[in-house]
């Protein structure tokens, strides 16, 4: 059984057990974070979206909250002398898919 969630503006196909980096949800590691926004769930039947999931979601423990690696993002432009580099490092949530819920 699978489902698939959308959070972050990014979407994630989950099983339970899964261990799933999202972007940041602001809440501390050990405490228990509900999916509402599910938009398709696989079970035995087949596929299910739509109206056939409205009321469906999946729990979630936080394991940690880190920092992806480091992204260099270099400008250049030729003959002028002008580069400029940064970095940057995106925020994560790390959470393990407890149950899906239909």
């Amino acid at each position: 059984m699978y489902a698939i969630i959308a959070t972050g503006g990014k979407q994630y196909k989950v099983a339970a057990g899964d261990f799933v980096n999202v972007e940041k949800l602001g809440v501390e590691a050990g405490e228990t974070v509900t999916f509402d926004d599910v938009l398709a769930v696989s079970d035995d039947n087949g596929l299910k979206f739509g109206n056939d999931v409205a009321g469906a979601n999946v729990t979630a423990s936080v394991v940690e909250n880190g920092k992806a690696k480091k992204v260099i993002v270099y400008k250049f432009k030729r003959k002028t002398g002008y580069h400029k580099k940064k970095g940057h490092r995106q925020q994560y949530t790390r959470v393990k898919i407890e149950k899906i819920n239909i």
